[in-house]
Parts: C-alpha cells; sequence; structure tokens
C-alpha cells in the first residue's frame, strides 16, 4: 500500500468495469448523491453502494452525509500511481520498439 494507508489496491479497484464507470460519472461532478449514480446503472442501490465501498476502501472515492442522503465525490490522488506504471511501460516498450526498428534498418543495409 501507499502512503494513503490505503485498505484496498487501486489497481484491484479499478479493475471492475462498474467501478471504472462510478470514477467516470464522479469525476463529470463535484458531488453526485447515492441515488443519483444508482439510476445510471441495472443494479439496486445495495449493489452500487458496494462498489462505492470498494473505490472508498483504494482511496479514489469520498462521502460526506447531508441529512439522510451519502455524497460521493472522486479522490483522483490514488490514480497517479496507475498513471506511473503505465508510463513506466510505454517508455519501456517505446524504447524496445526503437531497438527493434534500429534491427530492422540494420538487416536491410
Amino acid at each position: 500500500m501507499n502512503e494513503n494507508n490505503q485498505l484496498r489496491d487501486v489497481f484491484d479497484a479499478i479493475a471492475d468495469p462498474t467501478r471504472r464507470r462510478l470514477i467516470s460519472l464522479l469525476a463529470e461532478a463535484p458531488e453526485i448523491p447515492l441515488h443519483e449514480l444508482t439510476v445510471q446503472f441495472q443494479m439496486g442501490r445495495t449493489a452500487v453502494s458496494k462498489h462505492l465501498t470498494i473505490l472508498k476502501e483504494a482511496g479514489l472515492v469520498l462521502d460526506r452525509k447531508v441529512g439522510r442522503e451519502t455524497r460521493y465525490r472522486l479522490n483522483a490522488a490514488p490514480l497517479r500511481e496507475i498513471q506511473d506504471w503505465v508510463a513506466f511501460y510505454s517508455k519501456f516498450w517505446s524504447t524496445n520498439m526503437l531497438r527493434l526498428n534500429q534491427l530492422l534498418e540494420e538487416e536491410e543495409v
């Protein structure tokens, strides 16, 4: 885990398409109540809430109570771990493709 003392791995949290969709929805607004998120899916409130709990455990979602309503917002900071991982492999593949291209050019000569 990283310095946020997360309970769940960020990669595990975003592995599910429903959770990725929730992240997209939360990225579009400063804060969204649970009932507004639920109508975006063909599943019940409890199922959506379970997905939000997983995202919350990974530090990707923050919630707050307003009366009887729970509102959720995105905390994108943990996504930096994924960005860094992808950036490393992007550089890795770019370097390897450059080497392959050089080898192919050498064989043509």
